[in-house]
């Protein structure tokens, strides 16, 4: 690593010296403190060794990677006067002021206010003038995609065919919007986002230069707040170098940053996890009490979660980008107890939060509304492993765990938990759940009541109450009941009516029905169901086919396995239902 460049001695004591911040005085003054980006750095040294060097070149990449650093070391390893060589000297005059951005040779452009084509017009003439002492003429373009379309047309020529002394070298983070006619001539090298760790030795190599101390947790929190750029890391050791000049804790950043420590965090994602509302709200206050940002707090969740996510797919702790090293076992639990699909759905939440956070003066309130919401979450793991039995051919009735066939059992009852007879009004059977049933003894036998033509059709009625959903909406279509033999049954329906016929006839539907019928008379009673004006089989045949109606479709798409499963985890209910377009 290069020694930072030092200032110069004051030439008048009397003034006080001028300040030059952190990120300029550690700025890399050759290829090698170039963090991050070895790939570049090896490139552009071999095209100097090998006398390869192009005319254009486009350096691309997030903000602080080193873009610009890496331009003006190019341009000092090109016109160093004991080069050109990979490595420039750094002491003679020409190396000094490229350092400095005082050199006549070496122009450098801020392309968002020079972006007109007047701008260009002028850098087309100059082109043709050689360099004053150096051995090349460098053009220096940072934010090159904000020129305009005219202006990258006039600068095309040019840049095609560039005199002999003349390199450009062209930085952007945007080249998306750079016409490819542009991108086509140049050498371009993509910046990466600088790594946690590279980040936090480089403030620590900074701080100790400093003759400050600082806590190597401090530094990793910074290092992580810096997101991959450098140069945000290190304006925010210069802010913190301000708060706390001799000694940086980890209490100081959080301080200065107005963030949560791994404890809070920690406390906050456990409420979380246990869907315990009220303390994820108290922990909330407490740290808002404390100067937590809550846009910054929201943030943070959002990233703890990610590493709950990455634990939960089965990725190491090497791949965790927010957790510090002492919680990485806390987020490789929660992420095992919150499962998959629950941190997905709870990341929606807070993404959607910190979207509103940045247009809502109720910040507060939309965090708390993000808290409530992920605490209400059900268990979504649930529902991916009943798709897979599904799939598998498994009923949903031999699937899922107790409370989950409890709240099946309510959804059958019309959504409404059990015991509860609210806008209710069909009489409920003794043996249904929260009913109060008399004590009677456990070798009575139920009575038996007699199948007779006086009581068919009343038995029929009470059967058809004793079901809910689309069962009992197509039950109740049936027309006339009567007795075809001892026992049994016959219902039959019109012909328009041989949709809630075939429902009826469904294996688990005639099941049900002959248990409410056989629970009501004591014996086993069996069904047949005939359309009127023939048998089922001509009725069939002859009956004119009929669009089935809205209603009769929901009714149909209400007992699908995968709609009563959602109604029972979620208590979603269908309300239309869509075709797929055709063609």
């Amino acid at each position: 690593m290069a020694d930072p460049t030092l200032q110069p001695p004051d030439a008048n004591p009397g003034r006080p010296k001028e300040y030059v911040v952190v990120a300029r005085r550690y700025r890399p003054q050759v290829f090698e403190d170039l963090i991050g980006q070895e790939h570049v750095a090896r490139a552009l040294s071999n095209a100097i060794t090998t006398h390869r060097v192009g005319h254009a070149y486009l350096f691309t990449g997030a903000r602080g990677v080193g873009k610009t650093s890496a331009a003006r070391i190019f341009a000092k390893a090109l016109n160093c006067e004991t080069g050109p060589a990979p490595v420039p000297c750094n002491h003679c005059e020409i190396c000094q002021s490229i350092s400095s951005g005082d050199d006549v040779d070496i122009l450098e452009i801020d392309g968002a206010s020079n972006r007109g084509i007047d701008e260009i017009r002028q850098l087309r003439q100059n082109v043709n003038v050689r360099p004053s002492r150096a051995r090349l003429k460098i053009y220096i373009i940072d934010e090159v995609h904000m020129l305009t379309r005219e202006a990258f047309n006039a600068l095309l020529k040019t840049l095609e065919e560039p005199p002999e002394h003349v390199k450009f070298i062209f930085c952007t983070t945007d080249p998306n919007k750079i016409p490819v006619t542009i991108l086509s001539r140049c050498q371009r090298y993509d910046f990466a986002g600088i790594e946690t760790g590279s980040i936090a030795r480089r403030l620590g190599q900074i701080v100790a230069s400093e003759g400050v101390e600082a806590e190597p947790d401090a530094l990793e929190v910074l290092a992580r707040r810096a997101a991959g750029s450098m140069h945000d890391g290190q304006s925010l050791l210069e802010q913190l170098l301000s708060f706390a000049p001799e000694r940086i804790t980890l209490a100081d950043v959080h301080g200065m940053l107005g963030t949560a420590g791994d404890e809070r965090l920690g406390e906050l994602v456990e409420h979380l996890v246990a869907r315990d509302a009220a303390g994820a709200l108290a922990d909330l206050d407490g740290a808002l009490g404390q100067g937590v940002d809550v846009g910054l707090l929201v943030e943070q969740l959002f990233g703890y979660l990610r590493d709950c996510m990455a634990a939960a797919v089965g990725c190491p702790a090497e791949t965790f980008l927010y957790a510090s090293p002492v919680t990485r076992d806390q987020v490789i639990a929660a992420g095992k107890r919150l499962g998959l699909h629950t941190i997905l759905a709870a990341m929606q939440i807070l993404d959607q939060s910190l979207s509103r956070l940045r247009q809502s003066t109720q910040s507060r309130l939309i965090a708390e509304l993000a808290m409530v919401r992920i605490c209400a979450l059900e268990d979504l793991d649930e529902l991916g492993a009943l798709v897979a039995e599904l799939r598998a051919g498994l009923p949903p009735a031999e699937s899922g765990s107790a409370p989950a066939q409890k709240k099946t059992a309510d959804a059958r009852l019309g959504g409404r938990p059990a015991g509860d007879t609210s806008a209710r009004p069909t009489p409920r059977r003794a043996d249904e759940p929260g009913v109060a049933q008399a004590p009677q003894p456990a070798s009575a036998p139920p009575p038996t009541v007699a199948l007779t033509a006086a009581n068919a059709a009343e038995l029929w009625s009470r059967a058809v109450a004793g079901c809910s959903g689309m069962l009992a909406e197509s039950a109740k279509q049936g027309q006339d009941v009567a007795i075809i033999a001892p026992n049994r049954l016959v219902v039959r329906f019109k012909s328009e009516y041989t949709f809630a016929k075939s429902m009826c006839e469904r294996p688990d539907s005639t099941a049900r029905l002959k248990q409410v019928l056989a629970e009501l008379t004591g014996q086993a009673v069996g069904i047949d169901f005939r359309v009127i004006g023939g048998d089922e089989s001509a009725a069939e045949r002859t009956a004119p086919a009929r669009p089935a109606s809205p209603r009769q479709r929901l009714i149909e798409i209400t007992e699908h396995p995968m709609v009563r499963r959602a109604h029972d985890l979620f208590g979603a209910e269908p309300t239309r239902v869509i075709d797929p377009p055709k063609g």
